[in-house]
């Protein structure tokens, strides 16, 4: 698989404050990777970095360097940052009042000029990406009508219809059922494209993903196979409790579970608290 993107040496400084420590990696086309690690690892901060760099850079205290297709991000307009990257983030009250269709609408505008106007196929590419997320009847809705699981699963269809090369999803599965996490990740790993995507769930990401980073502190502690990332002594080092890795009987993917050995607080505590 050919290279296309390339992250080398990633600090990101703050006043009194690390958020990223010499992050290094590369994504092959056609790769599903997921980024995991504890809250503050730096995973929602690495992908803001990966796309706005230019941004960052000239605001904060960073160095490293971000390339797409062997030539630095920082050198890419807007406009062709969105014709390559679809991002899906968690915070989206920019779109809040907006109706579902105006929102699938979004993800035409990095292929469209000022004036244009929709067409026929822009119109069932809407439709398409919608039916794919099962959310066909909400077209006339609007946004801030739905459910926080049915918001994210538009987003998810505005990234499909912008149809760019890569797709960068922050935490895809919040606020859905377990029947509609199964259903994204599905449909992610079909889209053919390359996709980075930050997962809270472990397991899940083991399940969807070919390769998972995992993030500690802003340092980039392991990358490889899901079985070689959820290592049992590494992961109850970064969590701080005790942790068992297997194979699924039926899936055949690598995953974990973690466990208390004893309860973290004392039978008097609990007594106290049940008023016993």
């Amino acid at each position: 698989m050919s290279t296309l993107l390339n992250i080398s040496g990633l600090n990101w400084k703050v006043p009194h404050k690390t958020i990223l420590q010499d992050i290094s990696f590369t994504v092959s086309k056609g790769e599903v990777i997921g980024i995991i690690g504890p809250n503050g690892a730096g995973k929602t901060s690495l992908l803001r970095c990966i796309i706005n760099q230019a941004n960052i850079l000239s605001s904060t205290n960073t160095s490293g360097s971000v390339q797409l297709k062997n030539r630095s991000i920082t050198q890419f307009s807007a406009r062709e940052i969105a014709q390559h990257f679809a991002l899906v983030m968690q915070k989206n009250d920019s779109i809040f009042a907006l109706s579902v269709q105006d929102v699938m609408k979004m993800g035409l505008l990095p292929h469209k000029s000022l004036f244009s106007l929709d067409s026929d196929y822009d119109k069932s590419q809407i439709e398409l990406a919608l039916s794919k997320v099962g959310l066909s009847h909400a077209l006339e809705s609007h946004f801030n009508q739905l459910s926080g699981g049915e918001q994210q699963r538009v987003l998810i269809a505005r990234a499909l219809v912008q149809a760019s090369q890569i797709l960068i999803l922050d935490e895809p599965t919040n606020h859905l059922d377990v029947y509609y996490q199964h259903q994204v990740l599905q449909l992610v790993n079909k889209l053919n494209i390359t996709v980075i995507m930050t997962v809270h769930d472990l397991n899940l990401a083991s399940l969807y993903c070919q390769r998972l980073l995992l993030l500690d502190k802003g340092q980039l502690i392991c990358d490889g196979s899901p079985k070689e990332v959820l290592a049992p002594e590494q992961l109850s080092k970064i969590f701080g409790l005790p942790c068992q890795q297997n194979i699924d009987a039926i899936t055949g993917a690598t995953q974990v579970s973690f466990y208390l050995k004893e309860t973290c607080i004392p039978n008097s505590d609990i007594s106290e608290l049940s008023g016993e």
